[in-house]
């Protein structure tokens, strides 16, 4: 998975697996910290994410939640989308096309 941090959300590109905990949680941190009332993860270059990294996005999303901000997922698609339908994720999160 890379990663660019741009004004109030971030691009996530690649491959979202468990093997990106690691750099998911300082960009999460990094995000907590910048205080803007919305973070927006634009996924539109996202080409795979697995059950982990669906885990790590409700992480997120209970992290944002208890500083009272509210977390978008913008332009999944492809297999990103198909999983984000088999799991119900667009009914658990604001997601926009």
């Amino acid at each position: 998975m890379e990663f660019r941090l741009d004004n109030g959300g971030v691009q996530i590109s690649g491959e979202f697996t468990f093997t990106d905990h690691a750099s998911f949680k300082t960009m999460i941190d990094s995000l907590l910290k910048d205080g803007s009332p919305s973070v927006t993860m634009d996924l539109g270059q996202l080409q795979f994410i697995d059950s982990a990294g669906l885990g790590m996005l409700l992480l997120a999303r209970d992290a944002f939640g208890k500083a009272d901000r509210k977390l978008v997922l913008r332009a999944p698609s492809g297999q990103v989308k198909r999983m984000f339908g088999l799991t119900k994720f667009d009914t658990l999160f604001s997601v926009e096309d």
